[in-house]
Protein backbone atom coordinates (compact mmCIF):
# COMPACT_ATOMS: atom_id res chain seq x y z
CA UNK A 1 0.00 0.00 0.00
CA UNK A 2 1.30 3.44 -0.89
CA UNK A 3 1.77 6.10 1.73
CA UNK A 4 -1.40 8.17 1.24
CA UNK A 5 -0.10 11.17 3.15
CA UNK A 6 2.94 11.38 0.91
CA UNK A 7 0.84 10.92 -2.23
CA UNK A 8 -1.67 13.56 -1.14
CA UNK A 9 1.13 15.95 -0.19
CA UNK A 10 2.77 15.49 -3.59
CA UNK A 11 -0.52 15.97 -5.42
CA UNK A 12 -1.22 19.17 -3.50
CA UNK A 13 2.25 20.50 -4.30
CA UNK A 14 1.81 19.61 -7.97
CA UNK A 15 -1.56 21.40 -8.01
CA UNK A 16 0.03 24.55 -6.55
CA UNK A 17 2.71 24.43 -9.23
CA UNK A 18 0.16 23.85 -12.02
CA UNK A 19 -1.96 26.81 -10.90
CA UNK A 20 1.11 29.01 -10.49
CA UNK A 21 2.50 28.20 -13.93
CA UNK A 22 -0.91 28.58 -15.60
CA UNK A 23 -0.93 32.14 -14.30
CA UNK A 24 2.70 32.71 -15.31
CA UNK A 25 3.69 33.60 -11.75
CA UNK A 26 7.24 32.87 -10.64
CA UNK A 27 7.82 30.80 -7.54
CA UNK A 28 9.47 33.81 -5.94
CA UNK A 29 6.48 36.06 -6.69
CA UNK A 30 3.90 33.56 -5.41
CA UNK A 31 5.95 33.08 -2.24
CA UNK A 32 5.98 36.84 -1.71
CA UNK A 33 2.24 37.15 -2.44
CA UNK A 34 1.39 34.40 0.03
CA UNK A 35 3.76 35.51 2.80
CA UNK A 36 6.21 32.63 2.39
CA UNK A 37 9.83 32.46 1.44
CA UNK A 38 10.80 30.87 -1.88
CA UNK A 39 12.39 27.84 -0.23
CA UNK A 40 9.22 27.04 1.73
CA UNK A 41 7.08 27.29 -1.39
CA UNK A 42 9.54 25.07 -3.25
CA UNK A 43 9.26 22.42 -0.54
CA UNK A 44 5.46 22.57 -0.75
CA UNK A 45 5.48 22.31 -4.56
CA UNK A 46 7.81 19.28 -4.42
CA UNK A 47 5.57 17.57 -1.85
CA UNK A 48 8.25 17.58 0.83
CA UNK A 49 6.38 19.82 3.28
CA UNK A 50 2.74 19.72 4.31
CA UNK A 51 1.46 23.30 4.62
CA UNK A 52 -0.86 24.31 7.43
CA UNK A 53 -4.45 25.03 6.44
CA UNK A 54 -3.72 28.73 6.95
CA UNK A 55 -0.72 28.59 4.61
CA UNK A 56 -2.71 26.64 2.02
CA UNK A 57 -5.42 29.31 2.22
CA UNK A 58 -2.82 32.08 1.82
CA UNK A 59 -1.51 30.35 -1.32
CA UNK A 60 -5.03 29.96 -2.70
CA UNK A 61 -5.79 33.65 -2.09
CA UNK A 62 -2.53 34.67 -3.76
CA UNK A 63 -3.53 32.56 -6.78
CA UNK A 64 -7.00 34.11 -6.80
CA UNK A 65 -8.79 30.81 -6.26
CA UNK A 66 -10.79 29.32 -3.42
CA UNK A 67 -9.10 26.87 -1.08
CA UNK A 68 -11.46 23.99 -1.98
CA UNK A 69 -10.43 24.37 -5.61
CA UNK A 70 -6.75 24.26 -4.69
CA UNK A 71 -7.08 21.17 -2.51
CA UNK A 72 -9.19 19.28 -5.06
CA UNK A 73 -6.39 16.98 -6.21
CA UNK A 74 -8.39 13.84 -7.05
CA UNK A 75 -7.70 14.17 -10.77
CA UNK A 76 -3.94 14.65 -10.37
CA UNK A 77 -2.04 11.57 -11.59
CA UNK A 78 1.66 10.78 -11.44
Amino acid sequence: MRNKKTELTKKFGWKVKIERTKQKISQEKLAEMSGLNKNSLGLIERGVTVPSIETANDIAKALGIRLPELIDVDKIEF
